[in-house]
């Protein structure tokens, strides 16, 4: 879109036949004006020529105060002497309205349109936070088809606003996921193919991860875009944003003073926010940025109202904001389904009035089970552009999991296991059952997929596609692939191997690999692929099988090779074989491995322990969602979970055999060091993360552990000097109470930390109101270990998490004679 600038210049009075003054004559003027100006006044600075710049806005405004004043003065001169009917003025530049009372000018040529006014009201006032119990989405549904109807007949984004601005305005839970379920009714019930791009545009994405869709977009294309459409200028704009600290919160205060417009802007649609997502991420090559930028540019003009313009930017920064991860959508879709169906829809949905004959505990047993089958569908096949077509089709049935289900070439969603402090907590765990340990290596999770045709696809534990980084592994697949193998899925850690000693390197060496275009003749990094599980075979799906099934299916059908692809070193055990399991832990440490993964081996059900095994191994904490009081009610399942942490997997890794233990942290902010560390950043401001809120809470400043080298580099790398690329004003999403930074950080990476204990403090906010309603949780002599490279933001510590480590400090306390002990320790 040309500027007002370029307006301006390409106008020209003598194009137009009128000789009334047009808006073409009034820019020509102004940029006389700006002429004769700039040879009287050569030394003006650089924020005095901006302001010359009139935006259209303040045009418009100009030019319609100047016509006003003419019509008063004509309408006055016209008071004193009436003219007769043949006489009457005619201004057919401004246009002539018969109808009009004689001498009162028509004002039809400059249309200026309030930004307020042009507000969809019919969508930004139905209640979404409502109970879904009482919410008549069918109702709201017919109002807005008719009122969607005059304009295309497609759901507008003011109604996803709606659903934002609502759940953005709550901390509770409850009140975020009714909002998104009454959002997703009345959209089912009124335009259901506006369903899908509403839950990628809800979830901060555009494609699934292995799709490697992104935005790429930069700070640069949005402040452009704000100060082109919304008449900020460079001051203006950093002074926002200084103020406030979010993208969107800008966004919101400009289009708020931007009150008039010259045009009325379409409404934005649903769909049509999406596909202009879509083509920014396509947008390659020569000429790709300009493109970007135009329908950056497009988005902000058609927005309607402040609200709109805010959760456009943030839709572009790709952080909403609003409370809402992946679980919550999945569980929103879920109970949308059991109440609305789109009119093809092959299900039935429940009624309000069948909901309201259920009880309490019924209502939450269907909730819970349809949000289990979708859960388990998305956890198998991440991919809403199938799960949500199918979801409108079928409804939530068992059928779903089959329909969407575990697809070669798309990843499932690993397993993970749960932490444990140490061997003796893992064998009272896990006690009378048959368990494997086994080796931890220190390398990167891999997914291995292969079809019929050899095609072959690698994924790591994020869903990443990583065919291209590891183009050896790929060209092995055929010879590790048995006879009897068409098509198969296994799990792997790829660890870095001297391939003439078979010695296992580090995970930093591995990161030394490159990630694309890898040629295979050029590696210098060889791996191996340690494979540990079987999740698919011959087109049949393992995951319902016992692991000590699918370990032999892996084990008898795949041909090993030496130092390229191998099995896990592994131990077969029970509890009552601790000397054993304890020298394997110890083998395995001296091999250069994290730790052991210990997994139950079948899903057959144990009798509790006997009262004297009771006392022999005390029940831990029943503060864990899967104690040892738990697992002694019901077995632990041996198949293949998919996206679940649970007890039939565990680790025990050598940092957690120590006295205290390591949490994962976020860099988020920086001071300047003193005395021989001022030109470096000491101490530095960490955080965990709110899993509900996505905000990033801080919990320790820490100046312990580090080198002069990291030093150096972590300065290089947050350098506010050198065009800030990775230093941010404090961002919004932040929680810290305490003494302003120096300097905020762009949060982009983990960090290992060491401490001595966990204490109550009132300047830290991390897990406030789990333990605390006034005070968070911080700790006590931090200490840096490593950068976790292999773990992004949302594998970061959780609040939740550092409150059941102080819960478990607390009870050890007592345990050992000091009733309170964090009252009796300092704030951090």
């Amino acid at each position: 879109m040309p500027s007002p600038a370029k307006k301006r210049k390409r106008d020209h009075l003598d194009s137009s036949p009128q000789k009334a003054r047009s808006i073409a004559s009034f820019f020509k003027g102004q940029a006389s004006k700006e002429v004769e100006k700039t040879k009287t006044s050569t030394n003006s600075d650089v924020t005095n020529q901006t302001e010359e710049i009139l935006s259209d806005e303040a045009l418009a405004r100009k030019l319609q105060a100047e016509w006003n004043q003419q019509d008063v003065t004509i309408q006055s001169e016209a008071e004193k002497t009436p003219p007769s009917p043949s006489e009457a003025p005619e201004t057919p530049e401004r246009g002539h309205d018969p109808q009009r009372p004689p001498n009162v000018l028509s004002k039809n040529i400059l249309s200026l349109q309030s930004s307020s006014g042009a507000e969809d009201t019919v969508s930004l006032s139905i209640p979404f936070d409502q109970s879904p119990l009482t919410f008549d989405s069918r109702k709201y549904a017919d109002e807005l088809r008719k009122h969607w109807a005059t304009s295309g007949g497609d759901a507008s984004y003011a109604l996803l606003t709606r659903a934002f601005i609502l759940a953005n305005a709550t901390s509770s839970r409850i009140k975020i996921v009714d909002t998104l379920v009454n959002f997703l009714r009345v959209l089912i019930e009124s335009d259901p193919s506006s369903v899908l791009p509403a839950v990628w545009l809800a979830t901060n994405s555009i494609s699934p991860p292995y799709d490697e869709m992104e935005l790429g977009l930069g700070g640069s294309s949005i402040s452009k875009g704000l100060k082109k459409i919304y008449g900020l200028n460079s001051q203006g704009l950093k002074s926002l944003y200084d103020k406030l600290g979010d993208a969107g919160d800008v966004a919101f205060e400009a289009k708020k003073r931007q009150s008039l417009t010259l045009v009325k802007p379409k409404p934005l649609r649903i769909k049509g926010v999406y596909q202009s997502l879509q083509k920014i991420a396509a947008s390659k090559g020569p000429g790709s940025q300009e493109n970007k930028q135009r329908i950056v540019e497009k988005l902000l003009q058609d927005t309607r109202g402040a609200e709109e313009s805010r959760y456009i930017v943030r839709t572009l920064v790709q952080n909403l904001r609003i409370g809402a991860v992946k679980t919550t959508m999945l569980i929103a879709l879920a109970r949308a389904c059991l109440f609305s169906k789109p009119e093809d829809g092959e299900f039935t949905p429940y009624s309000l009035q069948e909901f309201s004959r259920l009880k309490k505990e019924e209502l939450a047993g269907i909730y819970s089970n349809a949000e289990e089958i979708v859960k388990s569908s998305y956890a198998r096949h991440p991919n809403y552009n199938d799960l949500v077509p199918c979801l409108l089709e079928i409804g939530v049935t068992e059928e779903l999991l089959l329909r969407c289900g575990l697809q070669l070439h798309i990843p499932l969603r690993p397993m993970l296991g749960n932490i444990t402090r140490d061997l003796s907590e893992m064998l009272t765990k896990l006690q009378g059952r048959d368990f494997s340990c086994e080796f931890k290596y220190d390398g990167q999770r891999a997914q291995v997929h292969c079809d019929e045709q050899g095609k072959v696809s690698i994924f790591s534990r994020h869903l990443e596609n990583m065919t291209e980084k590891y183009p050896d592994l790929v060209s092995l697949v055929p010879e590790i692939r048995g006879e009897s193998v068409s098509s198969f899925i296994l799990e792997g850690e790829v660890v870095a191997v001297d391939q003439e000693t078979g010695d296992l390197q580090s995970f930093q060496t591995l990161t030394n690999r490159a990630k694309k275009n890898v040629d295979v003749g050029s590696i210098k990094v060889n791996v191996c692929l340690f494979a540990f599980d079987l999740m698919y075979l011959n087109g049949e799906p393992l995951l319902n099988r016992c692991f000590r099934e699918r370990r032999e299916l892996l084990r008898s059908l795949f041909v090993g090779i030496p130092n390229r692809f191998t099995w896990v070193k592994s131990l077969d055990a029970t509890s009552a074989d601790s000397d054993s399991v304890l020298e394997f832990f110890k083998s395995a440490t001296d091999a250069k491995c994290e730790g052991i993964m210990v997994k139950v081996l079948d899903n057959t059900p144990i009798a509790a322990p006997s009262k004297n095994n009771q006392e022999t191994n005390p029940v831990p904490s029943t503060d864990t969602p899967n104690s040892a009081t738990t697992s002694r009610r019901k077995a632990l399942l041996s198949t293949y979970e998919p996206d679940k942490r649970m007890d039939s997997w565990l680790k025990v890794k050598k940092d957690y055999s120590t006295s205290s233990e390591t949490l994962d942290l976020i860099p988020i902010a920086g001071w300047h060091g003193q005395g021989r560390k001022t030109k470096w950043w000491s101490p530095i401001l960490l955080a965990v993360r709110n899993a509900e809120t996505g905000a990033l809470e801080a919990v320790t400043k820490c100046m312990s552990g580090f080198t002069d080298k990291f030093y150096q580099s972590n300065r290089e790398k947050y350098n506010p000097d050198a065009g800030g690329v990775n230093v941010i004003s404090r961002p919004s999403y932040v929680e810290y109470y305490g003494e302003q930074p120096d300097v905020w950080f762009e949060p982009q990476e983990v960090w290992e930390m060491a401490f001595a204990d966990i204490t109550l403090s009132p300047t830290y906010s991390a897990a406030i109101g789990l333990v605390s309603d006034e005070r968070g949780l911080s700790l006590r002599f931090p200490r840096f270990l490593k950068v976790r490279e292999d773990k992004s933001l949302e594998e970061a510590t959780t609040g939740d998490y550092l409150a059941l480590l102080w819960r478990k400090q607390a009870e050890k306390a007592v345990l050992e004679g000091d009733e309170d002990p964090a009252s009796e320790m300092p704030p951090a």
